[in-house]
């Protein structure tokens, strides 16, 4: 499909997170087009469970039918930069499918939006915070099309 979607929730606050998110989507612009859906965080809802079901909500509405949904999820696994690349060759050359990475709120996911994931990815065992993480995620997945174009920013 050679298409990537992105699915986060809340706006980045940061200004240093939102320039390095900029930065990475820049790179990653020359490889492969993307789009990025940035859902409303349910902060108003009652408690913590009412919120993941808000949220889930929001991100089953978010999602196509053609999304191969992989949420990020400490839980997931962890390929390696190399093996990260592999993956995303895989995903983007699928034909009927276009890899949708989702990082949840800060509370995880749903069962109803766990379910619909196709793979859980982690980047390690570590809990970040949703601007760390969503930039890490982006400069790993521009590493990863930079190994697969043969661009020497991936050093062994």
């Amino acid at each position: 499909m050679n298409r990537i979607r992105f699915v986060f929730f809340g706006e980045l606050k940061s200004p240093w997170a939102a320039q390095a998110c900029r930065h990475y989507l820049d790179g990653l612009s020359r490889y492969i087009r993307y789009d990025t859906a940035v859902l409303r965080d349910a902060k108003e809802a009652k408690d913590h469970t009412a919120r993941k079901r808000k949220e889930g909500q929001a991100l089953l509405a978010a999602l196509g039918p053609r999304d191969r949904v992989i949420g990020l999820d400490e839980r997931g696994k962890a390929h390696g930069s190399k093996g990260l690349a592999s993956k995303l060759s895989e995903w983007i050359e699928d034909p009927g499918r276009a890899p949708c990475f989702v990082i949840g709120g800060p509370y995880g996911y749903s069962p109803e939006a766990e379910a619909r994931f196709d793979e859980r990815l982690s980047l390690g065992p570590y809990t970040l915070p949703h601007e760390l993480a969503r930039v890490i995620l982006l400069e790993q997945l521009y590493r990863g099309m930079s190994i697969l174009a043969g661009h020497p920013y991936h050093h062994d």
